[in-house]
């Protein structure tokens, strides 16, 4: 199938393609959204730009989740909070932990978690970051969220809070299951007690900015396929998702394959002329990092 057919389905259609490859782990990260919030909705007043920013924000990312669901992604990882963030002052930290308690409680994600049958997990190391400090209150909202939505089967969707480094945390699990059972536990038995159920290791990882992907413990393993926007992650279109699904699907070469020796030459061409050229090279302008294009094809590719 070409891309323009791929491009052609119904979302249905795409979803089958989707599922018939096996289920689907999905990280995605809301990056830039501050940004998006302050370009493309000019009307948000700085005075009431929190109350603003959450409504904003709420209602487009409950559209893009909708979106990647629809297109047969089981899961879906979404990498929402480090510890950086705690550092920039408690004015940002009331609006973060505002943000925070709206994925439990605000009515948006609760009529999408019920309708779309989501359940909803936490994960990385937010009750230790969260404890004893003035948004330990969180702690409750995302334990009864989880509760609540236990029982929907549908989709799964995991906030990451804190999950930049689970080393610790994986220690100590391993060591309460050994004391427990006497024996290490096995990676799944692992994957199991960090995020409270299995998650398959990563399908697709779609992230904006610097080429990096980040916050998704234990769940790589170097066959996950990573894909950067140029755009911050609220702009992510259907078209650009589904160019995602069919490079995923079909574009990356799974097996290594003998050339025949027609297929050299244009190979020779195209890596001489990209000589010196690496990709995630980019540009700073003060807080904000631009890539820059590398990838030139020579004239039999065009």
């Amino acid at each position: 199938m070409d891309l323009d057919t791929f491009q052609s389905l119904s979302r249905d259609d795409v979803a089958g393609l989707v599922r018939q490859a096996g289920p689907k782990v999905c990280v995605f990260p809301l990056k830039g959204t501050r940004r998006w919030v302050m370009l493309e909705h000019p009307e948000v007043s700085t005075e009431d730009f929190a109350s603003a920013y959450l409504d904003a924000t709420t209602r487009r990312s409950i559209e893009l989740f909708q979106l990647i669901f629809d297109h047969g992604m089981e899961t879906l990882l979404t990498p929402s909070f480090d510890m950086p963030a705690m550092e920039r002052g408690e004015k940002y930290m009331n609006m973060a932990a505002e943000a925070l308690a709206s994925l439990a409680t605000h009515p948006a994600f609760l009529d999408f978690y019920q309708a779309y049958q989501v359940r909803v997990r936490f994960y990385g190391d937010y009750r230790a970051a969260f404890q004893s400090t003035p948004y330990a209150y969180l702690l409750s909202l995302f334990d009864k969220i989880t509760a609540q939505t236990m029982a929907n089967n549908r989709h799964r969707l995991f906030f990451g809070l804190f999950a930049h480094d689970s080393s610790e945390a994986a220690a100590e699990l391993a060591v309460h299951y050994y004391r427990e059972h006497g024996n290490v536990p096995d990676r799944r038995t692992l994957v199991e007690m960090y995020y409270g159920e299995y998650v398959a290791p990563v399908d697709v990882f779609i992230g904006f900015g610097k080429l990096r992907a980040f916050d998704m413990p234990l769940l790589t393993t170097g066959k996950e396929d990573l894909y950067f926007t140029v755009s911050p992650s609220l702009y992510l279109t259907e078209p650009q998702l589904r160019d995602i699904l069919y490079d995923h699907l079909y574009g990356r070469v799974r097996t290594k394959a003998d050339l025949s020796p027609d297929r050299w030459a244009p190979m020779k061409e195209f890596y001489r002329t990209n000589v010196g050229k690496t990709m995630g090279i980019g540009i700073g302008n003060g807080d904000v990092w631009r890539p820059l294009p590398q990838v030139e094809l020579p004239t039999e590719f065009m």
